[in-house]
Parts: C-alpha cells; structure tokens; sequence
C-alpha cells in the first residue's frame, strides 16, 4: 500500500522526504542523498512503460493511473510515494484510491514564500509566477526530455489553491496536514507526530526512536543540504532557461516573502490568496 509524500511544487516535499527517509529507511537516522531514491516520485513514465498511452498526448497516462498503483502493489509491501499531484480526477480517471492508498502526508507552505521559490526554481518574473500559481489547469512534466520522451511524467497540479484543498477535502484515505513553517520552527515536535502518524495508520507497534529523529533532523538541516548540493549537485535540480541547473536548495529559512518581494507584489499576492490565507492562518 501506498502512503504520499504530497505538496504543491517548492512547498518542502524534498525536505520532508530527506526526514522520513532518513528515519524508516535507516538503523541510526543519518542522511544521505540515495535515501531520497527510496521515496520515488508518481506519476512518472517508467510506471507506465507496459501501457499503450500516446507519449505526445498531455494527460494520457491518467487512464492508467489506477492500474500502474496495483502493480506497484502487487508485493503488498509498503511504499512512500511523492507526488505534486492533486486528489481528484483528470480526464474522468481518478489519481487514486482506497484499494491502493493507507493514506498521506500533505505539507503545505505560505503561497507568498512558494512563489519566491517558483520564481528561481522555474526562472518566472513577478507576472509569470503569480500566473502559473492560479492556473487552475497547470500540469508538470520532464521539460528537459519532453521531445524525447513525451508526457509520460504528466502531473496535474492545477492551481496553489485546488491542489491543498483536493487533499484536504478529501474523505478516502487518512492525510496529516503540515504547515512548511511549522515544521521549519518546531521541526522535533512536528516530524514526531509525522512519525505517530505513519505508525497508526500502518498499525506499526515499534516505539518511536528519539535519537534516529534527532539524527535525521541533524543530517538533514537546509545548510547541510544545500553544502552537499554546492559540492556534489543535487539530482533533482533542474534547468529551464539555460544549460545551467537553478539550485535547488536556495534560500531556506531566508526565503522571507516580507523581504524579497516589492511592496506591490506583496499586496497583489495577499489580495489573491487572502481567502486562503485566512483559513490556514497565516493571516487574520
């Protein structure tokens, strides 16, 4: 059975993965960067390489979608997968199930820091970035490979707004909601409950270990990653507007909105996601 590792795109998917990796996939909690290999990410093409869809169509793969997730399931093991993927329907074909899912973690983050995050990660100006994060019918793919391998990585993320609420409103399977921020300032207390989570929904009985969490908190802080990204490069870090790869761990803990984005920015940004903003409480 599967259990999602699930976010809107630059809303700390990565970070959360490095933890839960570090701590289910280790005897001491120490992170490495292969660990992130064992959170494999869907949908993407090499689930679908047995199905007949049209490599060159946008969403084909999601008739499939279904039938990918109870192969992957066939040894009734249990599997983290991530996805920027929201919980619904595309082209009348559900992303998932309850025969296929135990449940999820969704990490949700501040719109007005992902859109800093979107900006450097995609290389969007103020207009474009703001435009992408309310296109309610924005997908995702290998932008690197597509006129090789077509859109066999097809995501459909929809807008900031749709993607959280898919997972939230959703009454199918178990989902423990996290705030970015939250886990950035409470990171022990917040990853604990993650971990509690993922034992009750599994039925695991096994004590919780402190010290692999203290470990694999350790191991996986913003400046040890992005030092490791400086030295060896991170497999996950793309390119969109040159041959050069934008680095994937940017700014961290200083990807402040207040300070980065001008004043004009700040006000549209908030006016737009002010009802959302409101109900996750990041504003009153």
């Amino acid at each position: 059975m599967i259990i999602w590792v699930a976010s809107y795109p630059k809303s700390g998917n990565t970070w959360l993965r490095a933890l839960i990796s570090s701590y289910f996939y280790t005897k001491d909690g120490f992170y490495n960067e292969n660990l992130l290999k064992k959170i494999d990410q869907f949908p993407v093409r090499k689930y679908f390489k047995n199905f007949d869809y049209n490599k060159k169509k946008v969403g084909d793969t999601s008739k499939f979608w279904i039938k990918a997730q109870e192969i992957i399931n066939s040894d009734k093991q249990l599997k983290f997968f991530k996805t920027h993927n929201i919980f619904g329907k595309v082209n009348s074909f559900d992303f998932t199930n309850v025969a296929n899912s135990l449940g999820g973690i969704y990490i949700v983050r501040d719109p007005r820091n992902v859109i800093t995050s979107i900006k450097n990660h995609y290389g969007l100006n103020d207009d474009k970035a703001i435009k992408w994060m309310t296109d309610q019918n924005n997908y995702v793919y290998d932008v690197e490979r597509v006129k090789e391998v077509g859109y066999g990585d097809f995501q459909f993320i929809s807008s900031w707004d749709i993607n959280y609420k898919s997972w939230k409103i959703q009454k199918k399977i178990p989902i423990k909601f996290v705030k970015y921020e939250d886990l950035s300032n409470k990171t022990y207390l917040v990853f604990l409950e993650i971990i509690e989570f993922i034992n009750k929904i599994t039925n695991n009985p096994t004590q919780v270990d402190k010290i692999r969490i203290k470990n694999a908190l350790n191991s996986t802080t913003f400046e040890k990653l992005q030092e490791r990204e400086k030295k060896h490069g991170f497999s996950e870090a793309v390119s969109f507007t040159n041959s050069k790869k934008s680095q994937f761990f940017n700014l961290g803990p200083k990807n402040d909105w207040k300070k980065i984005l001008n004043k004009k920015f700040k006000d549209k940004i908030t006016v737009v996601f002010e009802k959302n903003l409101k109900e996750l409480s990041y504003i009153e």
